[in-house]
């Protein structure tokens, strides 16, 4: 479980002309990285359909506003890629010359229709104005109306002279202006400076307000039924010419030549080779079989001169701290992976840092309800719950220490709260050290570490205890010894022992400041409480109990907010410093899957 898997190798021998239907299988299921045995390129077969592409990509700039979006769906008779997309495009081309006059007729009833929210929203201010809005259709020659929309940050400097009425409404300002053709000017050039608009008066304003709504509210039910009946035509067109086959073809194909960079082809065959991360092959096999695609798919070993892509096999409660051995990469195959270690060290240190029953269970529930949005969310699930659990052990909620402590209050006991996450942490740093010693095994160098690393190991846990028992220092020397020696005996060189001296004491005193860093949990605990003490400060300096309850509330926010970002960063920093530097390197080569192919995201 803690050692990274290779993905297994498959090869399939497919028909040529259904390539495109086995790659579009194989990204189904989410378990395929490809890898080509040999070719450097794509064959003919898919490289000559990029002028057709292009050709579809051109229409699609003008027409895909109004292509359907659902229900798309890919020939499923086997042909060369290039026969499929001409007739395809043709389809296409010939749908749109049939729906061009029915999108122009939409595009014009959608403009109409924003001139008349436009004056819908404006008409609020006039509502009771006494002037005789259909007269501003007839200014001129000397005088004109215009209504122009500004930046309500970028209020417009009006001439003199000018006839204005303001009206700041959903963000922007309005502003309905009388005055000669170049006092207008100024105030059009001012609007597009600001990236404001500038509109004609409409000709069908009425005289009021009243009179206008009516008008706007039965060209707009005009509009509704005219616009259903241009959907439901150009419904009408994608079925006559069956567009939902020939976009989904091409938006196929255009997924193939932007995921698919090398492909081993022949006159009728084709060879599909990659990786997967589904072990038994069942998944493959089950979504070729359902494509229709003649293939055929089976797992040989891998070739010599490829590396495999690592899988990680943890349980679903482990999976979400994977996060922190992807921050620097992947475990390659001979290095642990501690996500189930650090599902039980990081809300260790987190919920000691945080201790509180009511603000552990803030920071749980809000991880529940952010899990999908936000994965890493999944993270402060239990870092709450063990938050909780040190609350009750301090006898904090929502920073009152009213409760009984089952252990001790931090500000009563403070040595005690920063010596128990000491031994934690040169207990997290001796599993790493252990670690290391596991992937010696996995790589055939046990022997080697057992007579040079234990000896670090004995040497590091013997000056620790030596603090308690002096017996820890006779341990430690012997531990140093072998350290010593063991390089020299390796080495063949009495020399190399002195030079293991220096290297012993360098990584011994800096795994010791790793310990003693530790501490910082403490201490941010010991922080905590001391903020929480302040909180209770202000309560009971306050007057009324409304004074008191804010001052809880209030106090209890800015601990969320300022502490959860704080903790949440050293326990990163000791994971990633502290505990990581004994045994990762994280060179191991990341499993990226082929990405969904069209007709997956749609069904999503």
């Amino acid at each position: 479980m803690i050692r990274p898997q290779p993905a297994r190798w498959f090869e399939i021998l497919a028909a040529r002309d259904d390539a495109t239907r086995v790659l579009e299988a194989l990204a189904r299921t989410a378990a395929v990285e490809l890898e080509a045995r040999g070719s450097s390129g794509l064959p003919s077969t898919l490289t000559d359909v990029e002028p057709l592409l292009q050709e579809y990509r051109e229409l699609a700039l003008r027409y895909r506003p109004y292509w359907p979006t659902t229900h798309l769906k890919s020939s499923a008779f086997p042909e060369p890629p290039a026969t499929t997309l001409a007739r395809d495009v043709a389809r296409v081309r010939a749908w749109a010359q049939e729906a061009e006059p029915l999108i122009e007729e939409l595009q014009r009833s959608e403009a109409e229709r924003h001139e008349l929210m436009l004056w819908r929203t404006m008409l609020t201010p006039l509502a009771d104005s006494p002037v005789d809005l259909s007269q501003l259709v007839k200014s001129g020659p000397v005088l004109q109306a215009r209504l122009f929309v500004f930046a309500p940050d970028a209020p417009p400097e009006v001439p003199a002279g000018t006839l204005v009425r303001r009206a700041e409404l959903g963000g922007s300002l309005y502003a309905l202006a009388v005055g000669t053709a170049n006092e207008l000017q100024t105030l059009a050039q001012q609007a597009a400076a600001t990236k404001g608009r500038t509109f004609e008066i409409p000709a069908w304003l009425r005289a009021n307000a009243v009179d206008t709504e009516t008008h706007i509210a039965k060209r707009l039910t005009e509009l509704d039924a005219r616009e259903t009946e241009l959907a439901a035509s150009l419904a009408a067109l994608h079925l006559r010419h069956d567009l939902h086959t020939a976009l989904g073809d091409a938006s196929r194909l255009q997924w193939v030549l932007e995921n698919v960079h090398a492909l081993e082809s022949g006159e009728l065959f084709c060879w599909i080779t990659g990786w997967t991360s589904d072990r038994d092959g069942t998944r493959l096999a089950a979504e070729l079989e359902r494509s229709g695609a003649r293939a055929l798919l089976h797992f040989p070993p891998p070739p010599r001169e490829t590396k495999a892509p690592l899988l990680l096999a943890n349980p679903w409660w482990a999976k979400p701290f994977e996060i922190f051995s992807r921050a620097l990469g992947m475990p390659s195959r001979n290095e642990a992976d501690p996500a189930v270690l650090l599902a039980v060290a990081v809300p260790l240190m987190f919920g000691y840092m945080f201790g509180d029953i009511g603000q552990g269970l803030v920071i749980a529930i809000a991880g529940y309800v952010l899990r999908n949005r936000f994965p890493v969310a999944r993270l402060f699930i239990a870092g709450g719950l063990a938050a909780i659990v040190f609350g009750a052990l301090f006898g904090s909620a929502f920073s009152l220490h009213r409760l009984p402590a089952l252990w001790v209050q931090p500000l009563d006991d403070p040595l005690a709260v920063l010596v128990v996450p000491v031994i934690g942490g040169a207990a997290l740093l001796t599993l790493g050290l252990l670690l290391n010693a596991i992937e010696a095994w996995w790589r055939g160098e046990f022997a080697t570490w057992a007579s040079t690393d234990a000896g670090f190991v004995a040497a590091y846990l013997g000056v620790l205890t030596g603090f308690f028992d002096a017996t820890g220092f006779v341990i430690a020397a012997i531990g140093a010894a072998v350290f010593c020696l063991g390089h020299a005996w390796h080495a063949r060189a009495p020399a190399a022992g002195l030079a293991a001296i220096a290297e012993l004491v360098e990584r011994l005193l800096q795994l010791l400041i790793n310990t003693l860093s530790f501490a910082r949990v403490g201490a941010f605990a010991l922080a905590h409480a001391g903020l929480s003490s302040a909180i209770v400060a202000l309560m009971d300096s306050a007057d009324s109990v409304v004074a008191k309850g804010v001052a809880l509330v209030v106090g209890n926010v800015v601990v969320l907010v300022l502490e959860v970002m704080v903790v949440s960063i050293q326990t990163t920093r000791l994971v990633l410093f502290e505990f990581f530097t004994r045994f990762l390197t994280a060179e191991g080569r990341v499993f990226r899957p082929l990405p969904a192919p069209p007709s997956t995201m749609q069904e999503s």
